[in-house]
């Protein structure tokens, strides 16, 4: 199928109206049904797998640049990021009872372990402290996260 300029012009506006339709339903974050809080945000990424492609110029030639999966919860459990020559790093997500993100495992292009950061909470439920690890085990690094309003 030859793609022509208004059937690719047609396809760039149905993308752009999704992408914006699914930010705002990103956006409205929580709302309350039945009596119980529900994460709309989450709700959308159940069993989501999310593919972002780059396109040459033409349209004709396309390459994987990412690729982002949410298990049945709607929590984020793999992110791939692309090369020209294939996968580039790959980081895996555990999550603790309360939903929290308490260890991210990261991947480099042979798919061999590199870094792994783990984290702790405030009593607000936000990052405090990211410990990051070598794969032997050895503390790397530490983050900590200060949060200020104004």
């Amino acid at each position: 199928m030859k793609l022509t300029g208004k059937y690719f012009a047609g396809l760039i506006i149905v993308f752009f109206i999704g992408a914006y339709l699914i930010n705002i339903i990103a956006q409205n974050g929580v709302q309350l049904q039945d009596g119980q809080r529900i994460d709309i945000r989450r709700e959308v990424r159940k069993n989501l797998t999310v593919k972002e492609w780059n396109m040459d110029a033409k349209g004709k030639k396309r390459w994987l640049d990412r690729e982002a999966t949410w298990n049945e919860d709607g929590y984020k459990t793999e992110d791939i990021e692309y090369a020209v020559y294939g996968q580039r790093e790959r980081v895996t997500y555990e999550y603790n009872a309360q939903n929290q993100c308490i260890r991210e495992n990261v991947y480099n292009d042979k798919n061999k372990l590199v870094r792994i950061r783990k984290f702790e909470y405030n009593e607000e439920g936000r990052k405090k402290i990211q410990y990051n690890y070598n794969p032997d085990g050895k503390l790397f690094s530490t983050k900590v996260f200060e949060y200020t309003y104004k």
